[in-house]
């Protein structure tokens, strides 16, 4: 009974109803769009973070991160192999690399790089590596002399694939190394910069040029899945690791690694909190209006109920039934436009028209939105909570009109 007079009532001004309704379903669409949009974004960084080069998890010499120099590098990688082929969850992928600054040149130019001493067979499951070929192909296991480096960074050099590029580092001994590599292939990245940064070897010809023997700079980890991108996931593996590691070694974390990546993403948590609060506040307005504007039209009606015995918190309870219904209403129909716009995104956005702001803020070409069962429930109850919070104040204006009043 009381929800069916609480449905009349709602409909007894229906342009009333109809425009507090828009303001709902404007105010769910919006932040389920946000949302999604915002997690496309944080996804998009991480994953582009985590492609190049980072991975969940490295293994390093302490020393390496501060200054990442061919001294400051695993000299025993045969303990660390073993332990990575037992310790991590199912699913997982890792490999060793050489990593060192140097120079690559030609006739025509020369320009400052990073060498990546990869292993072939496995570096295509831990990064951009994999699946970014632009022409020519990658590199095949003992092809110690070819080469492969970023579009960008062969049209800077104008030169072509089957052409030699000379690197030029520092080895072990602090003497000038270099060697002659023939392109093999480039590869395209989702930001130009790593293009020009990053130049691809093969492990044992890294390990040749910089004369270190078997040993490596670092072991990169690649989690199942979306598995590693939460702190409270990565945590219980890099744990299990450091028991067993060697004590001059230590196990890091996207986390540690990037730790500007994390506050970024964390400031997109912050503006989604931010963006609620003023869709929300704007759509008060609206509500509060509506229903005090409902409660002083029946100033007469709420006097009888309370002459026949109706008690103010039968009058509460009845007005916030009107309040849930228009809520209801108007969350209903905003999740569906909601999930609609996401569908119709779901391919993604391109984000190549704005290239350059895009690689300042660490994206990807290709922003896919899309929300979690979290993100849903919590746009669905903070608009039912703090909606019934605020229809509140007409309640109880109505709880306290007495018979006396609503004759006069």
């Amino acid at each position: 009974m009381n929800f069916h007079m609480a449905w009349r009532n709602v409909w007894r001004n229906p342009k009333r109803t109809g425009i507090i309704l828009v303001a709902i379903i404007i105010g769910a669409w919006t932040m389920l769009a946000y949302c999604a949009l915002a997690r496309g974004v944080m996804a998009s960084s991480l994953e582009s973070a985590l492609n190049t080069l980072t991975g969940h998890i490295q293994i390093q010499n302490p020393g390496f991160r501060e200054d990442p120099a061919v001294e400051n590098r695993i000299r025993n990688p045969a303990p660390v192999a073993a332990l990575l082929d037992h310790a991590l969850p199912k699913g997982s992928c890792w490999a060793f690399r050489v990593q060192a600054g140097g120079v690559a040149s030609n006739a025509r130019n020369s320009q400052g790089i990073t060498i990546v001493g990869i292993d072939p067979e496995k570096e295509p499951e831990l990064s951009f590596y994999g699946n970014a070929t632009a022409q020519g192909r990658l590199l095949e296991p003992g092809d110690d002399r070819g080469i492969i480096l970023g579009q960008a960074l062969l049209d800077s050099f104008e030169t072509k694939i089957g052409r030699k590029l000379v690197l030029m580092t520092q080895d072990a001994d602090r003497e000038t190394a270099s060697r002659a590599f023939k392109i093999r292939g480039t590869f395209r990245a989702e930001m130009e910069g790593t293009e020009k940064q990053y130049v691809f070897i093969t492990l044992a010809a890294a390990q040749k040029l910089l004369g270190i023997g078997d040993n490596v700079s670092l072991a990169c980890i690649r989690l199942p899945g979306r598995t590693g991108q939460d702190k409270a996931e990565l945590n219980p593996v890099v744990e299990a690791l450091t028991r067993e590691l060697p004590r001059d070694l230590t196990a890091l974390t996207w986390i540690d690694l990037l730790p500007l990546l994390k506050g970024y993403l964390g400031m997109f948590d912050r503006f989604m909190l931010l963006w609620y609060l003023v869709v929300f506040i704007a759509m008060a307005f609206g509500l509060v209006n509506t229903m005090l504007m409902a409660v002083l039209e029946r100033t007469r009606e709420f006097g009888l109920l309370k002459a026949l015995g109706l008690t103010p918190v039968r009058i509460v309870k009845n007005v916030l039934l009107e309040c849930l219904v228009l809520l209801v209403i108007g969350l209903g129909a905003g999740n569906l436009l909601g999930v609609l716009t996401i569908y119709l995104f779901s391919g993604g956005i391109d984000m190549s028209f704005m290239a350059q702001g895009s690689e300042f803020w660490g994206l990807g070409r290709l922003v896919v939105p899309f929300v979690t069962a979290k993100d849903l429930l919590s746009v669905n109850a903070v608009i039912m909570g703090l909606g019934l919070l605020v229809c509140l104040y007409p309640a109880v204006k109505a709880a306290g009109i007495t018979p006396v009043e609503a004759m006069n």
